[in-house]
């Protein structure tokens, strides 16, 4: 038997440094996003800039198919709470949209503006604020940062309001952050602010899953080990907590790509996302 240490936390959570051409991301989203984007609203299909609260990133976009709505998608993005928007993810939506789901992406305040209990009832409001206007279930994604937020939304503390928590069918978390007391010990936290107490309390691996909770977990076999063994952690405790829950490792993808299927509507991601 092998032991183990990590005795750098920040390389531990580093993705871009160690991932091939890494500092790529995330430019090469932005062009395929806004093809996306202007594609949709030359065809009446996509409504941009939602207002869900009072704040400036209190903003969603809403994709729609063609006809009406099977129901609801929302997807959060990553950036470890403290970086990038909506506007660097509208591609992803292509998988949903075209199995006849419409699909709506937040954004929110960032921290350190914000701290990350702010950002989960920010998250909340949007969801809420999107699930007014579209009937139906809701499926919940997230990558990194927002697969910790989709996550916490089907905690049994969710903040979202009972009548939609109810409408929630299945949360797949992408290379989610779900135990966030490492992140401490990170350069991360100069802008995070989390305190020891902080971090677990707004961890989903300390919580207990809400009602029929359905949660899958989502990581790439190229990615850092903290976020496989992440993975596996989030999918283990909640299933020995009563939850459905699942763990998929997909070969040969790493952090940033990792969240390419959800463009497909074949694609496993997307048809585990619907199921």
């Amino acid at each position: 038997m092998l032991f183990h240490r990590i005795t750098d936390w920040d390389d531990a959570y580093t993705n871009g440094a160690n991932i091939p051409r890494g500092e790529t991301w995330p430019a090469v989203w932005v062009e395929p996003a806004k093809a996306y984007r202007d594609r949709l609203l030359a065809e009446g299909r996509a409504r941009l800039d939602f207002a869900y609260g009072e704040g400036e990133r209190h903003r969603f976009d809403l994709f729609l198919p063609e006809g009406t709505p099977k129901g609801l998608v929302v997807f959060v993005h990553g950036g470890y709470w403290q970086a990038l928007d909506k506007s660097y993810w509208s591609h992803l939506a292509a998988g949903s949209v075209e199995s006849g789901y419409a699909v709506a992406m937040p954004s929110y305040t960032l921290c350190p503006e914000a701290r990350i209990g702010d950002i989960v009832r920010e998250i909340a409001a949007a969801i809420a604020d999107a699930a007014g206007d579209i009937d139906g279930p809701i499926h919940l994604t997230g990558h990194s940062a927002g697969g910790h937020l989709v996550t916490r939304m089907v905690a049994e503390n969710s903040p979202l309001p009972a009548q939609i928590r109810a409408r929630v069918k299945t949360v797949v978390s992408i290379s989610g952050v779900h135990d966030l007391r490492p992140l401490v010990a990170t350069g991360l936290n100069t802008k995070l602010r989390l305190s020891a107490e902080e971090a677990a309390a707004e961890s989903p691996v300390l919580m207990r899953p809400g009602e029929d909770t359905r949660l899958f977990c989502w990581v790439g076999g190229n990615e850092r080990a903290e976020f496989i063994r992440q993975n596996a952690l989030m999918a283990s405790m909640w299933l020995g907590l009563g939850a459905e829950t699942g763990a998929y490792v997909e070969p040969d993808r790493h952090h940033f790509n990792v969240i390419d299927g959800l463009a497909d509507p074949r694609h496993p991601l997307t048809l585990t996302l619907l199921s």
